[in-house]
């Protein structure tokens, strides 16, 4: 099977480079093992009307990377606009912060439509298509509108929400029927799912028994394949890391004392402004712990040009800027605060020094920071996760100490508590947790999701895919892509 992986946003960075997100942090290494092409966005805009998706594609790995420049007339809409103005908060249970208009759903459904038209010439008589997160909630629909009926598969890397809730985006009807142009539609937890099937049962008045759908397109199945990481390759950044500048100056910088560390872009949905009140608190509940513990907080920035996020970033700069002036002296500042993002083995240099982990989301689909700070820790002398209930994460890791994020009071007792915890039962909890991380690898869920696909469309196919009309210009092997490294193609 010849695999086309479809993200709005891909990778080219290496363990040494800083990486541009969870998604494409987590599909870069299993896309370079699998031959996969993935197709993106190329980060750049073009004017005028495309007739036809322009895309450079260059080797990664054993696969491709395809990138498309989209179209300016509708990226704002389509990016800020409704994906992340609508979608976004809607799907992260936010729909106070909901702003779009009809242009961008508009510009929102024009750019999947370029995306399928790009996927096209990819097509070959054994390909599927795993369409990734909830910027192509529509391109399924777009792509069987042009006659495919290869293998669609999707997956949400997100939460889904509460049926009452995602009833509150614009449009919210004609989506969820589009989506179920997919063969197979993949969640995070059994929770996610369940919700969407609450909608499809409720609005859609569609039977949902066994998380199988019947629509217009046939049949769709909704599953569950929690995203994990590469725990060994990431336990050998950090021990790689230890002799890495920026850790080095990191340990010799705290003078003996803890250290506590957060991951986050800066993004209403990760909970940053609880988490600094939950460090203030403890550090006024109990001042003895003054300069005995710092905070490492790596925010980096995120979506500026949406009011909601510019709002957040101003907020959390004055927020360290009030807890550093009340609890800091002059050789002692309490929270470090960067806004700037780290290479992954740098990062699990950083995760290996912090004695506590703190990742405590509003709401997150799974979050991978959680997965890579036990990862990073060393076994002998591991550190402790504060994680949040609402994390995907806490469905696997529930050794780690759960907070309700909501609840600052709590989250500041519970961070004092993983400061203090015997050895003894830090490696317990810990020891548990690689176990569940080994046991539901990146590689599994590649795997797993790619499997059911075909599955699921072996129980859907209407018709013969040998029979489909493929274009010659496409039929070329992954591997054949290195010569063309750099080219473009049109």
């Amino acid at each position: 099977m010849n695999l086309v992986v479809v993200s709005n946003r891909v990778s080219r960075a290496s363990a040494n480079e800083p990486m541009t997100g969870g998604l494409a942090a987590a599909l870069l290494p299993v896309v370079e093992k699998s031959g996969a092409i993935w197709v993106g966005s190329s980060g750049r805009v073009r004017d005028g009307a495309q007739k036809e998706p322009f895309a450079e594609i260059e080797a990664l790995g054993a696969g491709a990377l395809a990138m498309l420049d989209l179209p300016a007339a509708h990226y704002g809409g389509y990016y800020e606009g409704f994906a992340n103005s609508a979608l976004w908060p809607a799907l992260h249970s936010r729909t106070d912060l909901i702003c779009t208009s009809h242009d961008d759903y508009q510009s929102y459904r024009e750019v999947n439509s370029f995306f399928a038209r790009a996927l096209l010439r990819f097509r070959k008589p054994d390909t599927a298509f795993w369409i990734q997160d909830y910027h192509f909630l529509a391109l399924g629909a777009e792509l069987r509108a042009l006659g495919v009926t290869h293998p669609l598969g999707f997956f949400l890397h997100t939460p889904w929400p509460a049926r009452d809730i995602f009833g509150g985006v614009p449009h919210h009807r004609e989506l969820v029927e589009a989506m179920l142009a997919y063969d197979l539609i993949g969640f995070q937890t059994e929770g996610d799912r369940d919700n969407f099937l609450s909608y499809v049962d409720g609005d859609l008045g569609l039977d949902t028994t066994g998380g199988v759908v019947m629509s217009r397109y046939g049949v769709s199945r909704c599953a569950v394949f929690p995203i994990g990481i590469d725990p060994a390759k990431f336990a050998a950044h950090a021990a790689k890391a230890a002799s890495h500048p920026d850790v080095s100056r990191l340990r010799r910088s705290l003078n003996g004392e803890k250290l506590a560390i957060g991951v986050d872009r800066v993004d209403y949905s990760k909970g940053l402004v609880n988490r600094l009140d939950a460090f203030d608190r403890m550090l006024t509940r109990q001042p003895q712990l003054k300069r005995s513990v710092s905070l490492l907080q790596i925010a980096t920035l995120s979506r500026g040009t949406i009011e909601a996020y510019g709002d957040l970033q101003n907020q959390l700069a004055k927020l360290v800027s009030d807890i550093n002036g009340r609890h800091g002296e002059v050789d002692w500042t309490p929270i470090r605060y960067l806004n700037k993002g780290f290479s992954q083995t740098v990062l699990a240099g950083l995760y290996r020094t912090a004695q506590v982990g703190l990742v405590t989301p509003l709401h997150d689909g799974m979050n991978l920071v959680a997965k890579e700070y036990v990862a990073a820790q060393n076994p002998v002398d591991p550190g402790v996760l504060v994680l949040s209930k609402y994390a995907g994460a806490a469905n696997e890791l529930d050794t780690a100490l759960l907070v309700n994020p909501h609840d600052v009071d709590g989250m500041a007792r519970t961070i004092a508590t993983a400061l203090s915890m015997p050895l003894l039962e830090r490696r317990m909890r810990w020891e548990a947790m690689m176990a569940k991380l080994r046991a539901g690898t990146i590689q599994d869920w590649f795997a797993d999701f790619v499997e059911a696909l075909q599955q699921a469309h072996v129980v859907n196919d209407k018709t013969p895919v040998e029979t489909l009309p493929v274009e010659p210009a496409v039929l070329w092997p992954v591997q054949s892509l290195g010569a063309g490294v750099g080219s473009r193609f049109h």
